[in-house]
């Protein structure tokens, strides 16, 4: 992955959390030769929390030769955005369930002595009247600081944490990245000589509409047909900018389409077959486009009890997954392509490499994946 985004970290620039310093490490008082070599040491550790409208997602990390060795997960889908949409605020009940999960957060991040952290919400702060309350009492109740990131912002950090897994080779791709509550799309170029990561990024748009928005406007327990096209077709519309804003970038025989969100990640898990969701498994497979297409009808075939016993769904999500397809099959139709590869990895591995790459922790470039 390469690592010469240059996006809006900046030193001091990283959310805060009880028991951590605030941007970073305390100075050493040391040159700076010095200060870069204490950076690269394995005994700094790394934090990057996305709290979006469905889930809140933590990744904890030491930097390694080429890239970062995670040593704590979390997730948890929260539902911060539920009803917002009919509201125009977060509910208590929703509020209450993301100050459970962020405490866990808090916990994790200061029990593996966290010395630089971004801590980000996207759509659900964003949108919600109420937004700024919310963040005062996760201040207040939590101790966190987070940061509420614009769409671009979330766009260009979505590319900064899949970027490696885009076919070398390919002229151009279109990578896309379905939230809760907001789509993030990205057409990237090719590797080039010398270009950086945004350089790469030749056109981006977010869509105000994720499987939780979209689930709550057109239903998600039982989608027939004809909800299902609406859906898509209530997507197309929002993309049609987007599509004639790229229609003369460059393509060739290996463009391709490179998702990640757990829309693509369940879609990977149920093509699999597997029984219970593997990581090891999804990350990285490529999926031919007749494969998501099967995988996607079979989806629409089952029923919402059946959505919620299979092992890569689950109740909490059966719901959301179909409006996830529609959003996925919008995209598809806007932008054929024979094959699409699946990322379980997107907004917390972009943040991660930003600030090691501001830190100076590795000594080579670029840095090209992502250690499990």
């Amino acid at each position: 992955m390469s690592r010469h985004w240059t996006g809006a970290v900046e030193a001091g620039a990283a959310g805060g959390f009880a028991g951590a310093p605030r941007g970073g490490p305390p100075s050493s008082g040391l040159g700076a030769a010095e200060d870069s070599a204490a950076a690269r040491r394995p005994s700094q550790t790394y934090a990057a929390l996305d709290l979006g409208t469905n889930n809140c997602r933590l990744l904890i990390a030491r930097p390694t030769h080429e890239g970062f060795r995670v040593v704590d997960a979390f997730s948890r889908i929260v539902r911060l955005g539920e009803g917002l949409a009919h509201s125009g605020r977060l509910s208590e009940g929703a509020i209450q369930r993301t100050l459970g999960a962020l405490a866990v957060c808090r916990d994790k991040m200061r029990a593996k002595a966290v010395t630089r952290a971004r801590l980000i919400a996207t759509e659900a702060c964003r949108a919600a009247l109420n937004g700024g309350e919310f963040l005062s009492r996760v201040r207040e109740d939590v101790g966190m600081d987070l940061e509420v990131v614009d769409r671009e912002t979330e766009a260009h950090l979505a590319a900064a944490g899949c970027a490696a897994l885009a076919d070398r080779e390919a002229r151009s791709l279109v990578l896309f990245d379905i939230g809760g509550g907001s789509t993030e799309i990205v057409w990237l170029a090719g590797e080039e000589a010398g270009a950086s990561l945004r350089e790469r990024v030749r056109a981006w748009t977010s869509l105000q509409m994720g499987v939780v928005t979209l689930a709550e406007k057109f239903g998600g327990h039982d989608v027939d047909d004809a909800a299902f096209e609406a859906m898509v077709a209530h997507v197309a519309e929002a993309l049609v900018p987007f599509v004639a804003q790229t229609a003369g970038e460059a393509r060739c025989e290996r463009f391709h389409l490179l998702g990640t969100s757990g829309t693509v990640t369940t879609l990977a898990g149920v093509h699999l077959g597997l029984l219970r969701y593997d990581r090891r498994r999804v990350d990285g497979l490529w999926m031919g486009d007749e494969a998501v297409g099967e995988t996607v009808a079979m989806l629409r075939r089952m029923s919402f009890a059946q959505r919620a016993d299979n092992g890569c769904i689950g109740h909490e999500r059966a719901d959301l997954v179909l409006a996830g397809c529609a959003i996925l099959e919008a995209i598809r139709r806007a932008f054929p392509t024979p094959r699409m590869r699946i990322a379980d990895r997107g907004l917390r591995e972009g943040i991660l490499v930003q600030l090691m790459s501001a830190d100076g922790v590795w000594r080579h470039d670029p840095v090209r994946d992502i250690a499990p």
